[in-house]
């Protein structure tokens, strides 16, 4: 590199040189020129130099006065001639009037003739004048010239100053170039020309190829270097460097960061219609001069490419959310809610839910055909709050056949309005209702329909106002989708909805439709299905002889259409068992094998689940006495309230749950004062996931502790207090307040076991019959009693004791000490015996045998007209 600027430089002085060598003779040349022109001319023009030549000897005059001009004028020769260029005078004087040596034609015409010759003297420059005479006309010529020689000795006399010039500056430049090339090399590290040339390539080819602008900004603002890519970015014009960022006309925001010298990264500026990713930094932080750096990336690609994947990922969570918060129950209204409250505002500003009423019912809708304007009942409406023009949910609502509900429910697809007032498919709704919806602010719809397993249950609608973006082609799927889970969930539920209502229609067929009519009790009862399954709760009140009433509450384990089912059962089997008058602990123990027979045949068959067992409260209450036997088998203990209003739990022996195992069953027996109140209930009244059943029980005690609550409101008080918000299990509840037999209603007596005291026993009940105003019904009852009297008299032993009760019917009771029960047969012809039972059976309404710890009791009831 020194060695080509070292000749590049000796080639300059040498250019140089040869051109002030050039230059000088050029000027020597002009000035000899002028020389001999002004000598020329001012001979040719001086005074009487015409009136000279007309003389009689022009030369002898003229030479001694041309020699004198010619050292005046520093010329090699002044020349005068006629016009045929005869000299007059000249330097050397044997030349006087030889011919002159020459162009004299030019200035024969009145012109300047300038020349290089041969003449005498040597290479000569001569310039030759005409002379005028005062006419004007020529009549001689004057010339004058220089050698040659004498500029060329002139030149060479000046051409060793130049050569020493040029040498001293060949030496300054080339000291200069070695310090500079001594200065590079240490600012380079070293590095060599050809390195320095490849690397600045790469550098520019880098720097002027890479997608980022780069922008090197001086302390003082001033623009050093900026690539073609941020030229670009920033629209700056070509000649931008040097020129300070604040006069470039760019944005405030990205001119303010450029000028600053503030460290950035990936800092987004606007631009124009761009979004620039900006990276500054000072240039200063390591010794190096004041300025900044910045990289420039356009990041607007980059940011729509960020939006549509911010926009993906709220979809996959909007769906996400919709897996979880959708169909969390198995109710076709809930699940309705949760699909419309999951759509807003993630998708959509206002979501509706309108189906079939058939789906409400859990049955499938029938097909609609497309011209064809489907009923549909909106059931759920979330976004819209206050005064709107949408429907309303429990409207039912008819929509038009050309509107996007009826095409999207018949036609079984989904419908896109981008621009709702563009449109008019939609306004067929009705033009006044579809001002008001647009008046309202919405602007864009999408109507899915829900379909699933082949089975179109209605219609689902997404509406945005005009304060969001409209819906695109690209909403629609993830419209389908949510629409398709929510589907399934709704057709899950409406299924849930059919077997439900099945089984409860079932469950309630096999519940008492009605309580039966008896004086015994005043009761009231309330039975709520679980929400979420039919379970096998049961109650019943059944009337037993001697005007006593039965209570039973049980809980077959389990949910569905089995627990229904044995539930029915097992109500048919205690009604079978009351009517054999069994006392509580020996009822249950009878259910106990029937529901271990029924496990057996369920495990034989293999088609069910052994079922787990059940529990049940059994009570026997008598009227008459006010006494009331309970037993129960793993049933919550029963509440007794008394008439002043006080609760208590009696500690009532508890049996194992039925079908459990073959474990005896104990009976307890309470007086109950008339006025108080026997609460009997099942687990699911008290137990739930958010209390413990000691709490419960508690709330329940609180609920009944208030005096003069009648049944109805008692268990109005019991379900205010107790009833959770979604029954997770079946709630049965029976109230049932006592009343006593009125003194004069009942009376008893004792006969001997002696055939006379027969008519004795029948004068003292006509007697009391007619008393109670019962005179007809002496003669039916006298025949009755007697043959009661004589069977006891006849097949037992000991006192035999009568009881008259006055209730719905007349009843009589013939009670002894043998357990031996008679039994009603057909008597042939000469029998003796078999006739009594057959007559008491065609006279009485009812009769049968209850065995006591004493013996039996045979009674009969009369009905009273």
């Amino acid at each position: 590199m020194f060695v080509l600027q070292a000749l590049i430089v000796l080639v300059l002085v040498v250019v140089a040189v040869v051109a002030m060598l050039i230059q000088a003779r050029d000027d020597r040349f002009q000035a000899a020129r002028d020389r001999s022109l002004a000598a020329a001319e001012a001979f040719a023009h001086s005074p009487g130099l015409v009136e000279t030549l007309r003389g009689p000897d022009p030369s002898a005059q003229l030479q001694p006065r041309t020699e004198a001009a010619r050292m005046l004028g520093g010329v090699d020769f002044i020349v005068v001639m006629n016009r045929e260029g005869i000299r007059y005078t000249h330097p050397r004087p044997e030349l006087i009037g030889k011919r002159f040596v020459g162009t004299i034609e030019p200035s024969l015409s009145g012109r300047i003739t300038v020349e290089r010759v041969s003449g005498p003297l040597g290479q000569e420059v001569q310039v030759v004048v005409p002379v005028t005479d005062a006419r004007g006309k020529i009549v001689a010529l004057v010339s004058a010239g220089v050698r040659v020689s004498e500029v060329s000795s002139a030149f060479e006399r000046q051409l060793p100053v130049v050569l020493g010039v040029s040498a001293a500056a060949l030496v300054l430049a080339t000291a200069g170039t070695a310090l500079v090339t001594r200065r590079l090399r240490r600012q380079t590290h070293g590095l060599g020309p050809s390195e320095m040339t490849r690397m600045y390539e790469h550098h520019d080819a880098v720097l002027h190829s890479v997608r980022e602008g780069v922008l090197i900004v001086s302390g003082d603002g001033r623009v050093l270097l900026a690539n073609d890519e941020a030229r670009r970015l920033l629209g700056l014009p070509k000649d931008s460097e040097g020129a300070r960022v604040a006069d470039l006309g760019l944005d405030p925001r990205i001119a303010e960061l450029l000028a600053s010298r503030r460290a950035a990264t990936d800092e987004v500026v606007p631009v124009q219609d761009l979004l620039l990713a900006v990276n500054n930094r000072p240039t200063d932080r390591a010794g190096g001069p004041p300025g900044s750096v910045a990289t420039l990336r356009d990041s607007t690609e980059l940011r729509a490419l960020a939006g549509k994947a911010e926009a993906a990922q709220g979809r996959l969570r909007l769906l996400y959310e919709a897996s979880v918060r959708v169909g969390t129950t198995l109710d076709v209204q809930r699940t309705a809610d949760e699909l419309t409250q999951v759509s807003v505002p993630g998708f959509a500003d206002t979501a509706t839910v309108d189906l079939a009423e058939a789906v409400l019912r859990g049955e499938e809708p029938r097909p609609v055909t497309g011209q064809e304007a489907p009923q549909l009942r909106r059931i759920s409406l979330t976004g819209a709050h206050g005064t709107h023009p949408l429907y309303r949910p429990g409207d039912l609502v008819t929509f038009a056949a050309p509107t996007p509900q009826a095409t999207g429910f018949t036609g079984g697809e989904p419908v896109l309005v981008r621009d709702m007032r563009t449109s008019d498919g939609w306004r067929t709704q009705g033009a006044e209702r579809s001002q008001d919806v647009l008046d309202h602010g919405y602007r864009s719809m999408i109507t899915v329909p829900l379909k699933a397993r082949g089975v179109l249950m209605g219609i689902v609608n997404y509406w945005r106002t005009e304060e969001g973006e409209p819906f695109e082609e690209e909403d629609l799927s993830l419209a389908e989708e949510l629409a398709a889970r929510a589907a399934v969930c709704i057709d899950n539920a409406r299924r849930f909805t059919r077997e439900h209502e099945m089984a409860v229609t079932l469950q309630r067929s096999l519940l008492p439709r009605a309580l039966p009519e008896q004086n015994a009790l005043d009761i009231a009862y309330r039975y709520l299905p679980a929400q979420s399954g039919v379970g096998g709760d049961w109650f019943d009140v059944i009337p037993l002889p001697g005007a006593r009433v039965a209570l039973v509450v049980g809980d077959v384990v389990g949910h569905g259409m089995h627990a229904a089912a044995t539930m029915g059962r097992l109500r048919t089997a205690v009604q079978n068992f009351s009517s054999l008058d069994l006392p509580p602990d020996e009822l249950l123990g009878h259910l106990d094998e029937l529901i271990a027979r029924i496990d057996q045949e369920n495990t034989a068959a293999g088609t069910e689940a052994a079922l787990a067992g059940a529990t049940c409260v059994y009570a026997i209450y008598d009227p008459a006495s006010g006494l009331c036997q309970l037993a129960r088998a793993g049933h919550p203990m029963p509440a007794v309230v008394r008439p002043d209003g006080s609760v208590d739990f009696p500690d009532i022996p508890v049996g194992p749950p039925l079908g459990v195992g073959n474990l005896p069953f104990e009976a307890a027996e309470l007086h109950l004062p008339e006025g108080s109140s026997l609460v009997l209930y099942t687990d699911g009244l008290i137990e739930d996931r958010s209390r413990d059943i000691d709490v419960g029980m508690e709330m329940l005690r609180t609920a009944l502790s208030r005096p003069g609550l009648s049944p109805e409101d008692s268990c109005e008080a019991v379900l205010r207090a107790l009833l959770p918000a979604r029954p997770g299990d079946d709630i049965a509840l029976l109230v049932a307040r006592t009343r006593v037999l009125a003194a004069d209603q009942a009376v008893s007596w004792q006969v001997p076991p002696e055939p006379a005291a027969v008519a004795g026993a029948r004068a003292e009940l006509a007697r009391h019959l007619v008393d109670w105003g019962l005179g007809d019904a002496v003669f039916t009852a006298e025949l009755i009693l007697s043959e009661l009297i004589t069977n006891g008299i006849r097949y037992a032993s000991g006192p035999i004791g009568i009881r008259l009760l006055r209730d719905r019917s007349l009843i009589c009771e013939v009670s002894d000490t043998s357990s031996t029960s008679p039994h009603l047969r057909s008597a042939a012809a000469e029998d003796e015996g078999g006739r009594g039972l057959f007559l008491i059976s065609q006279l009485a309404e009812r009769w049968g045998t209850r065995y006591t710890p004493e013996g039996k009791v045979i009674w009969a009831e009369l009905p009273l007209s």
